[in-house]
């Protein structure tokens, strides 16, 4: 695994399939911040995603995953963050495009849409992959604004 250390975020209709990343991840020895929520009581995903972005943006984490409902809403909030590249992430082959080619370093998950399957495929796929670099290294300099 290329990433030891790992931050989650999700809202209530994430809180399950977060659970079920959470505890395959500790699994295999990876340390794992969860920074909430603790229940399927609703409650809004903002509240979770800023602290866990600021934590990946600062190198508190190496790299994080964000679980709402669609993930959209997760997705767009953390990506507020300067530091952050997230990427929503759907199937396997997109979050491996995400790492190979964006350097993404948060995966967004839609916990309503995807199976516990293909959830902790998704996410295994993208922190067992490399940047490629090279000419994705220009693009990504250039999505920050200065």
């Amino acid at each position: 695994m290329i990433f030891k250390t790992i931050a989650l975020a999700a809202d209530h209709a994430g809180y399950p399939v977060k659970e079920l990343i959470k505890k395959h991840f500790e699994g295999l020895g990876v340390r794992v911040k969860d920074y909430g929520t603790d229940s399927e009581a609703s409650t809004d995903y903002a509240d979770y995603a800023h602290p866990m972005a600021a934590a990946v943006e600062q190198g508190e984490y190496e790299i994080g995953i964000a679980i709402c409902g669609s993930g959209n809403g997760i997705n767009m909030t953390v990506n507020k963050h300067q530091g952050i590249r997230a990427a929503l992430c759907w199937n396997v082959e997109i979050a491996e495009m995400a790492r190979l080619h964006n350097d993404a370093n948060i995966c967004t998950v839609p916990g309503r849409y995807v199976s516990h399957e293909e959830a902790i495929n998704i996410v295994d796929k993208f922190v067992n992959t490399s940047f490629e670099g090279g000419r994705h290294q220009k693009r990504i300099d250039k999505i920050p604004l200065k």
